[in-house]
């Protein structure tokens, strides 16, 4: 089992690296002022996340079917371990957000060249992989940077909230599942009633003030330089919002097992 567990772990640090990532995709196309560009990349990054999160899945629904035959199998640890590959992949995409804001600048530039991903890929030279060492540039981060960015308190707030109900949703209902055995087809289908909150919350609060936010950046230059700290701090947030997920897994599953039993 514990081999499983680090497949889980390795795909969920994934899935968190490349989500978190997308914010440097927007803040190199807002350096180039080509974030139409830099917004169909991050299809790939959704691409990519979405294929390990498909893998993920059942991985992770079979400690739920162990927990059920063996009553002391520790699935309750094994989830939030699971939860804190993901804060440990949100930070590790911090660190990596100089260095791919640069990567994805030259991309970018390429693709606009090339005119499709396909043609891109094949471009490549050994050459230009090995040119990407200078990209590589280590991470500096300074409190007192982050104090007058004009980001309201509560769009930070919500992101954490959000992050969280995301990344605790599908655990939740796999707890909800080893809670409630005679419904546990049921509540194992249910993390949708925590995520779609988190997608509302989303689509109401989270989007349209990042929207906003990357616009005025394409349009001040001033602004612009701030963009890379805003994005940190959203980054941090995000990271925030792993951790707080911590707190809200045995909750979920509770308000999971109570819906289930309403319907």
């Amino acid at each position: 089992m514990t081999n499983s567990l680090l497949v889980v772990c390795l795909l969920t640090l994934i899935i968190h690296t490349a989500e978190t990532l997308s914010y440097s995709v927007r803040f190199a196309g807002v350096k180039l002022n080509k974030i139409a560009i830099a917004l169909s990349l991050t299809g790939i990054i959704v691409l990519v996340s979405r294929t390990a999160n498909m893998v993920q899945g059942p991985l992770t629904a079979k400690f739920v079917d162990y927990a059920k035959a063996d009553g002391s199998f520790p699935l309750l640890n094994y989830l939030r371990i699971i939860m804190l590959a993901s804060s440990l992949g949100t930070l590790i995409a911090i660190a990596l957000f100089p260095t791919f804001v640069g990567l994805f600048a030259r991309v970018i530039s390429k693709l606009e060249i090339e005119g499709s991903i396909p043609k891109l890929l094949t471009s490549v030279t050994v050459s230009q992989l090995k040119n990407t060492r200078k990209y590589i540039r280590r991470p500096k981060v300074r409190l007192s940077s982050f104090r007058y960015l004009g980001i309201p308190k509560r769009f930070i707030v919500m992101n954490v909230f959000v992050t969280a109900f995301y990344t605790v949703g599908v655990l939740s209902s796999m707890y909800a599942a080893k809670l409630l055995p005679a419904f546990s087809t049921t509540a194992s289908q249910a993390s949708g009633l925590i995520n779609g909150i988190a997608t509302i919350l989303l689509t109401v609060f989270i989007d349209p003030q990042l929207g906003i936010i990357t616009h005025k950046a394409t349009e001040n230059a001033e602004y612009r330089d701030q963009l890379g700290k805003i994005y940190v701090l959203l980054m941090g947030s995000r990271f925030l919002g792993s951790l707080l997920g911590q707190a809200l897994l045995v909750p979920g599953a509770f308000i999971i097992t109570w819906l289930v039993k309403l319907l």
